[in-house]
């Protein structure tokens, strides 16, 4: 806004905070040419393909947001799949979600899905799904389509669907190629690289097309960054030294800029206290150790890296994987350093690597590792298990009942008419619910090996490790029951209204129980757990459903 002087203010409640995408008309957007216009280029070009990346918080979203600004002003159809809002269901098969990817674009561009008039599984999904975008979305279209496929390196925590996904998208893009209708799709293909999985190159679009890996900010970028929040003092001396500290990663400016302008911190400040556990860049920093931490030999190259006065052989894969999180930096040859001082200062301090004398601090780090760990793996609105760490879990659980012959029991709960209670009572009033239905099933689990997490939404999973049918019956009803009783408490109702803040909510569950065998593997168990959640819903809800596929391990 204008001052009386007609100087150009900052409205204090809308600087941006650090992370958080910049929509396309924000004057804090800083372009990195010729990212930006390369970028634009080939979204022109017939059949284009972009492929986004870099690790976090370096300004993928944001340029998402920028393209999709630009894509809209040439008139093209646009839709945006962002696959972290999958449900962890959807990842169960191929077929599953590439039905699930297809109805999505074709709501986006507001046509009736008809899936089932070009779906035929005798000839594949993959096939299936060229058909559909071939012979009728593409064909119900007069503009270009812009795909935009945001946070795709969710796929690659599922190997097997990401090789087809990715090939398929390379197999679209050539055929623009050679068939005109092709030439309607453009695809931005957006991910972090901090996930890796190895892929055929060739059968993936990931050697074909523009790539533009996100770069940091040069020193002229941060001068203007440093202005477009006013600080007029921030000189070429502060912008100096502020990158030696953190180098250009756009995030890491823009916390100290955004601290600075708050007047939350002093320069000086800022700079003494970096490394430090009360510091500004203390979460980053953890997070980065949690990481080195879970792997020992990423950890230990990193520690010759900081600590070498010459450059260390380190294999091509660990080199690849430190830069993709943004802890190195290429210098001439094959010589690489920390991406800024910062790293060096505080990974030293932190001794990644520690002599067995030092046994004391070994615990210590040890302990405190398992304590970031847990941070990582908790679901920061309900406080039990995520996804992630469900998934690593339940592999390790269903390989130790596969060696001892023992029975696993999953447990797929899901809250009743769910998107009615958010949008009846509003989204805060779900989130008050879902924390209390968490608190319940949490207190029903008694055994160290059990584990409840929060799967996605409002479902939830439990594994029973040495639990058969009719024990996960047992423990699936209890906590039905005690859903069912409970009342559920809505603190946010009494601060805007004078209802009632007491409301009663309801569970359905799906069991599915078995030995694990050679011949079976635990996607079986899940489907057959999710298809008899699908039947307790299916029959009213607020139900237990046991599966019947695996009879052996059905109730006596």
């Amino acid at each position: 806004m204008l001052n009386q002087q007609g100087i150009f203010q900052i409205d204090e409640e809308n600087i941006p905070l650090p992370g958080d995408p910049l929509p396309s008309n924000s004057r804090f957007y800083i372009e990195r040419p010729p990212m930006e216009s390369d970028a634009y280029a080939e979204l022109l070009k017939p059949g284009g393909l972009l492929r986004i990346k870099a690790s976090c918080n370096m300004g993928k979203s944001s340029l998402m947001l920028r393209l999709i600004h630009q894509a809209i002003n040439q008139g093209y159809s646009i839709v945006t799949i962002d696959f972290k809002q999958a449900d962890s269901q959807i990842f169960v098969s191929l077929h599953k979600f590439l039905r699930w990817f297809c109805i999505n674009v074709a709501r986006q561009l507001s046509l009736a899905p008809n899936l089932n008039d070009y779906w035929d599984e005798e000839i594949g999904s993959k096939i299936s799904a060229s058909i559909y975008f071939e012979g009728y979305l593409l064909e119900q279209i007069q503009s270009p389509l812009v795909l935009v496929l945001n946070e795709v390196n969710y796929i690659f925590e599922h190997p097997q669907i990401a090789q087809d996904f990715l090939s398929l998208l390379r197999s679209w893009h050539e055929q623009a190629k050679q068939t005109q209708i092709w030439q309607k799709l453009r695809l931005v293909v957006i991910h972090s690289t901090e996930v890796y999985i190895p892929l055929n190159v060739n059968q993936s679009p990931f050697n074909v097309g523009l790539s533009i890996k996100i770069s940091e900010f040069n020193a002229d970028q941060v001068t203007e960054f440093a202005r477009q929040h006013e600080l007029n003092w921030f000189d070429s001396g502060a912008v100096q030294q502020l990158m030696q500290l953190v180098g250009g990663h756009p995030y890491l400016i823009h916390l100290g800029l955004y601290h600075l302008r708050q007047e939350k911190i002093s320069f000086p400040e800022l700079l003494a206290t970096a490394i430090s556990y009360n510091g500004i860049y203390t979460n980053h920093l953890l997070c980065l150790l949690t990481i080195l931490q879970s792997d020992p030999e990423l950890s230990k190259a990193y520690y010759q890296i900081i600590n070498s006065q010459e450059c260390p052989h380190i294999s091509a894969n660990l080199i690849y994987k430190l830069d993709s999180l943004g802890l190195i930096k290429k210098l001439e040859g094959d010589n690489f350093q920390p991406a800024c001082e910062m790293y060096r200062l505080f990974f030293q301090k932190e001794n990644l690597i520690i002599e067995n004398k030092n046994v004391i601090r070994l615990q210590q780090l040890e302990e405190e590792n398992q304590r970031l760990k847990m941070l990582v793996n908790i679901d920061t609105l309900t406080q039990i298990a995520n996804r992630r760490y469900f998934d690593n879990r339940f592999l390790i659980e269903w390989r130790r009942m596969e060696r001892i012959q023992e029975p696993i029991s999953l447990i797929l709960a899901d809250v009743d008419k769910f998107k009615l209670f958010n949008d009846t009572y509003g989204h805060q009033a779900g989130d008050d619910c879902l924390r209390q239905v968490a608190q319940i099933i949490d207190s029903v689990i008694k055994r160290p090996g059990d584990l409840v997490a929060r799967y996605g939404g409002e479902e939830f999973a439990l594994i029973l490790p040495q639990t058969d049918a009719k024990g996960a019956m047992m423990i699936a009803e209890e906590i039905r029951e005690k859903v069912r009783s409970w009342e559920i408490k809505i603190p946010s109702f009494t601060k805007y209204s004078q209802e009632k803040n007491i409301i009663r909510v309801t569970i359905s569950l799906g069991i599915a129980c078995i030995i694990p065998q050679t011949s079976l593997g635990f996607q079986e168990l899940f489907e057959a757990a999710d298809q008899a959640l699908y039947q307790a819903k299916q029959m009213g809800r607020d139900c237990t459903i046991l599966s019947s596929q695996f009879g052996y391990c059905q109730l006596s």
